[in-house]
């Protein structure tokens, strides 16, 4: 896997809350340029499809989920969109949609999907027990990592694009 090449002009983030080179909100959020290149790198690594130990639409569904549970209409959307470009399973992109995992059947997505709601819900669940669930589920200990870092960041992901949006709405 090689690493990423920061694209300003396809910034996920600045697509989605909106903003073009010049706003006084663009200016300030690449005041810093080394995070949003980090960001974007983040995002670019975390759904690359040659990332292994999670398959791409399996990440894509997390990230769906994630974002349904959040109310991040938006966000979701572009998760959304990611995955109806790929061959995604109908079942399963309705249960990440309507964020109820419990319509699968026992399995990976199941229990990814339900560890995801653990922690951006009731982190305090995301214990050793719902852990432990992930590799019965057939998922591998560094593919439990991967899990875990792909929810830590769609979470960050999320609070950063509603904190760039209150701030153009402050503006306006």
């Amino acid at each position: 896997m090689s690493t990423p090449v920061y694209d300003i002009s396809n910034d996920v983030i600045d697509q989605l809350v909106g903003l073009k080179a010049g706003d006084a909100l663009h200016t300030l959020r690449h005041q810093r340029d080394k995070v949003a290149a980090a960001t974007q790198g983040s995002y670019d690594t975390l759904f690359d499809p040659a990332l292994e130990g999670i398959g791409l639409d399996e990440r894509l569904l997390v990230a769906l989920y994630a974002c349904r549970l959040a109310g991040a209409a938006d966000l979701a959307a572009h998760y959304r969109a990611r995955l109806q470009a790929l061959p995604a399973d109908a079942a399963q992109l309705a249960a990440a949609d309507s964020g109820e995992p419990e319509q699968l059947a026992e399995g990976r997505l199941r229990a990814m999907l339900v560890f995801t709601r653990a922690l951006t819900q009731r982190p305090v669940e995301g214990d050793k027990a719902a852990i432990e669930k992930l590799p019965a589920a057939g998922i591998s200990t560094p593919a439990v990592v991967a899990l875990s870092q792909l929810i830590a960041f769609i979470s960050y992901q999320l609070r950063v694009i509603a904190g760039l949006k209150a701030m153009k709405a402050a503006a306006n």
